[in-house]
């Protein structure tokens, strides 16, 4: 269910200015938010606050707190709207700036809202990343990446039996097999165009080598060892609004320190060689 509507008939109306989104570079689902915003061209409109990669026992936070929002801890947007809530504090969160509280932290509609309900704010040549003729297919792929893909990858570093993880990881890989072989003939996931899809996509690949394959044991092949999506994640790296949004120094620090059930030493290492994402792809004769 959509947060926002156009006709004001709920709390939340689409009102260019009222909403922050608090989101992390390191966060896969956050990350999302940032590449539709920079894809629409709606930075004007909706703000954005970076909480620090590194939570603590509070949860995600800001150095010297959130100037808009003038809070400490993504936690206290979420007590404003439910005092006495104590379930998890996740990222992406839309944030009504008036009152302080949480509008919503639903990351499956919060990037689908912007690319529909806001368009009215968009830049004039921005792309429709939901087209109304291919959003039975956008929809099909998405519930695939998300069980398989984007939580599969998740599945496969916190399962604490054999089992758990051996399930994940051929889900995960044959999920990854059926993408390259989509990808094999076409620039994009859905239709001629970069889509809602292509994003859900683009945030797990661009995290493959650098924390996946190693921290969560998704270690079959490397994206670099799979030519087809490691071609597609260049293309899309390399397209205004993907690549800009991207900060593996922060991937890093958060997924090894932050994930001490995973790595207790919290050390983060050196690699992987981070310079083929500028590479050639060949993408574009597809």
């Amino acid at each position: 269910m959509s947060a926002f509507t156009v006709d004001g008939d709920v709390d939340w109306p689409v009102e260019p200015g009222r909403y922050r989104i608090v989101v992390s570079r390191a966060c896969p689902w956050a990350s999302r938010v940032l590449v539709v915003l920079r894809l629409m061209g709606l930075e004007d409109a909706v703000s954005v606050a970076y909480a620090d990669p590194i939570q603590d026992e509070h949860g995600w936070g800001f150095p010297g707190g959130d100037p808009v929002l003038g809070i400490r801890y993504l936690s206290e947007a979420y007590l404003a709207a439910r005092p006495g809530y104590d379930g998890g504090f996740s990222v992406p969160a839309v944030v009504d700036v008036p009152s302080g509280k949480l509008v919503t932290n639903d990351h499956e509609h919060i990037t689908v809202d912007l690319a529909t309900r806001w368009g009215a704010f968009a830049r004039p040549d921005a792309p429709d990343l939901y087209p109304v003729e291919l959003r039975s297919e956008i929809d099909a792929v998405n519930k695939r990446l998300a069980h398989d893909v984007n939580y599969g990858v998740y599945t496969c570093g916190f399962a604490t039996s054999q089992a758990e993880y051996d399930e994940a990881y051929e889900l995960l890989f044959a999920a990854l097999d059926e993408l390259s072989s989509r990808l094999a003939g076409q620039r994009y996931l859905v239709g001629s165009q970069i889509t809602e899809a292509d994003v859900r996509l683009f945030t797990v690949l661009v995290r493959f080598d650098v924390v996946y394959h190693g921290h969560f044991k998704c270690n079959r092949s490397k994206l670099s060892e799979m030519p087809v999506l490691r071609d597609y994640a260049r293309d899309l790296f390399q397209t205004p609004g993907f690549g800009e949004t991207v900060d593996f120094s922060e991937i890093k620090l958060h997924y090894h320190r932050v994930h001490t059930e995973i790595n207790p030493s919290r050390i983060v290492p050196g690699g992987p060689d981070l310079s083929g994402w500028f590479g050639p792809h060949g993408r574009a004769a597809l």
